[in-house]
């Protein structure tokens, strides 16, 4: 098997998770749980990660789902999980960010899904 050279890029750290420069690939997943059910959500989080995955993006779609953010981090947290969670946002995430700060707090990093940048 061919070796491809990586490029140079600058570290992005997620959480403790390092991403980009020299770090390996992260394996991540995301949950297909409605995230207004923190504790569907947060059990799904928690056997992702234990399964071997180190990011678990949830859905920030709904008022109410930002609203559980907190409580499913907590949740991961109790049951002793430290997995990075990425918000995976759509049209609405600036302001569902300054309205749930918690939310904003509770999350390593936040992702904007790039068809909906610009709309809205």
């Amino acid at each position: 098997m061919a070796h491809t050279p990586r490029r140079v890029t600058p570290t992005c750290f997620v959480g403790t998770v390092g991403v980009g420069s020299t770090h390996p690939v992260v394996v991540q997943s995301m949950t297909n749980t409605d995230t207004e059910d923190a504790a569907a959500t947060a059990s799904q989080v928690v056997a992702l990660a234990r399964a071997g995955s180190e990011l678990v993006r949830i859905t920030v779609n709904t008022r109410k789902a930002a609203a559980q953010v907190a409580e499913i981090h907590k949740r991961v947290q109790d049951a002793g999980v430290d997995v990075p969670l990425v918000g995976d946002f759509h049209y609405n995430g600036h302001q569902l960010l300054t309205e749930y700060p918690d939310c904003a707090e509770a999350l390593a990093k936040y992702r904007i899904n790039p068809g909906n940048v610009g709309v809205g």
